[in-house]
């Protein structure tokens, strides 16, 4: 059973930066492609960034283009979302999320997570 828990989260201003991670216990990490999502207050959860097994491809979705970076340390079983220029609209709770890779060292971002963390919240505001 795979333990993800999510942290770096909090209070930043418009414009700043913060850098959340994802520790994974239970399982290695590299079994798995990792997600990261956000749920804002009365918003559907969305997908912003996604990372392959081996860290050589990623998915962003078009809003957090060029402001976020999904990376990974398979060594340090921990996902890194780096997120820069903040904005208000960043505002919400970052989840992480893993998807069976299937034992492939190189395994694409898939559509199915299967575990989940907690949730870090996120706080853009001047």
């Amino acid at each position: 059973q795979l333990q993800l828990v999510e942290s770096g989260g909090g209070l930043a201003q418009p414009g700043g930066s913060l850098r959340l991670s994802c520790a994974a216990s239970g399982n290695p990490l590299s079994y798995y492609y990792i997600g990261w999502f956000r749920q804002a207050p009365g918003k559907e959860r969305e997908e912003v960034s996604c990372i392959s097994t081996d860290g050589g491809n990623t998915r962003d979705a078009d809003s957090v283009k060029g402001r976020f970076t999904i990376s990974r340390d398979n060594a340090k079983n921990t996902v890194y979302l780096q997120i820069n220029r903040l904005k208000p609209e960043d505002t919400a709770v970052y989840y992480c999320a893993a998807g069976w890779g299937w034992g492939s060292k190189y395994y694409e971002c898939g559509q199915e997570f299967d575990y989940w963390g907690q949730g870090t919240q996120v706080t853009v505001s001047s």
